[in-house]
């Protein structure tokens, strides 16, 4: 057998008989047995270009997904509170709101500083106003740094109340 003869007669050079059938040419004359409506029964909106309604439309009823309860809420006061691992801030040095902020360790709209976590730090670090729990105190303490407490804010509120009583 020659080359030329291993080329026309391989598997993938044989064309399968109804593998690409023509498409379906609807509403040409009565004799093809898709005239007239062309399949799409008689007048209606299903039955114009463009016609049907909308997914979940339900013809003028209140639809499924309106009469079902909406759920859930995302507060925006999480948004508020980031929880920091100490071992982000080792080598830090000071450690405050407005540091944490520059360093891009959390993001602008923050307003409330956790750290937590338990890490042998390798410099001193000073926390100020900012929120740590009992082991990473522990750990900032052992290292030789220290945590200055965060005051509580006093509202204003509360203090017009105490003085009303």
């Amino acid at each position: 057998m020659s080359e030329s003869e291993a080329n026309t007669m391989s598997l993938n050079s044989l064309s399968n008989k109804g593998t690409a059938q023509n498409r379906k040419r609807v509403g040409r004359g009565m004799g093809s047995g898709n005239g007239k409506t062309a399949g799409r029964g008689h007048k209606g909106q299903k039955s114009r270009s463009g016609g049907g309604v909308r997914l979940g439309f339900e013809g003028g009823q209140m639809p499924l997904q309106m009469r079902l309860p909406k759920f859930g809420f995302s507060s925006r006061k999480n948004n508020y509170l980031k929880e920091v691992n100490i071992k982000n801030l080792n080598g830090m040095g000071v450690v405050s709101l407005a540091t944490l902020k520059e360093s891009k360790i959390i993001p602008n709209s923050v307003k409330k500083v956790k750290i937590f976590g338990t890490f042998d730090l390798e410099s001193k670090l000073t926390v100020e106003g900012i929120k740590v729990t009992k082991g990473a105190k522990a750990s900032i303490e052992k290292a030789g740094g220290t945590v200055v407490e965060v005051e509580k804010n006093i509202d204003s509120n509360d203090v017009k109340k105490e003085s009303e009583k």
